[in-house]
């Protein structure tokens, strides 16, 4: 089996850590929570992908997995959704993306309760279930935008409402689905258009960020620059350069 391939296997098997019986703890008020399942998926993903490329970097949500200088790095969030998943609610998944050098080369984003598994390798396509996906062709009047409003940072919260109420004006609609990567999945698979989120960590959006651009989407910070994959940063995305460049224009108008 190829990378892509064993990191699907992997990805597979580590979702059988996540059921019903496990433990909540706080990490930072009950906005920010980990799940006894956050910590077996994430050991379990440590311990099988260093077999994949031995002497391998991780950068990872959950205790302190956060050193990336080595030539390839796993960037992993164990359970994207936490909130959803202790709550029973079926938008979290499971994300690993490599990083080579500069950029994301492989990515996986499994979602267990739906049974949707996205994948995607640098030049060769996006993938839902095994079918390649692409983003819709919708003009910004008829997106709909994915988006919260920074939980970990509610001092953000005016701005955040802003370029919300904006967008909403100009757009379809909103949607707030709790979770990141499926969010930006949705994305790169046609059932949404836009994306705003004031601040993520890399693990956040690394893996998916590979789907949506090889599924003919496009991603920035608030300020139109690359996506960082060493610190965290605000992450807007769509279906089309037109469309990103108009949601770029609202933000920068807060």
């Amino acid at each position: 089996m190829n990378i892509i391939e064993r990191m699907e296997c992997i990805v597979r098997e580590a979702a059988s850590l996540m059921d019903n019986d496990f433990e909540v703890t706080q990490k930072d008020g009950c906005a920010n929570i980990v799940t006894s399942s956050d910590i077996a998926v994430q050991n379990f993903l440590c311990e099988r992908l260093s077999e994949v490329i031995p002497g391998s970097a991780f950068l990872c949500e959950e205790e302190d997995r956060h050193k990336a200088a080595k030539e390839y790095t796993w960037i992993i969030d164990p359970i994207d959704g936490t909130a959803n998943y202790s709550r029973g609610i079926d938008q979290c998944a499971i994300c690993v993306g490599l990083r080579h050098g500069d950029e994301i080369t492989d990515a996986v984003v499994h979602l267990p309760r739906t049974g949707e598994l996205f994948s995607a390798v640098k030049g060769q396509g996006a993938y839902r279930n095994g079918k390649q996906i692409h983003v819709s062709s919708r003009p910004f009047e008829d997106s709909i935008m994915c988006t919260a409003l920074a939980v970990y940072h509610k001092e953000s919260m005016e701005i955040c409402s802003r370029v919300i109420l904006e967008t909403f004006r100009r757009c379809n609609d909103i949607r707030r689905f709790g979770a990141a990567a499926p969010e930006l999945c949705y994305i790169a698979m046609g059932r949404c258009e836009l994306y705003f989120e004031y601040l993520l960590s890399p693990w956040d959006y690394a893996a998916a960020s590979l789907i949506v651009s090889e599924a003919g989407g496009v991603l920035s910070d608030l300020e139109g620059n690359s996506l960082p994959l060493d610190r965290p940063s605000g992450v807007l995305g769509a279906n089309s350069v037109r469309n990103l460049e108009t949601l770029q224009e609202i933000v920068r108008k807060q």
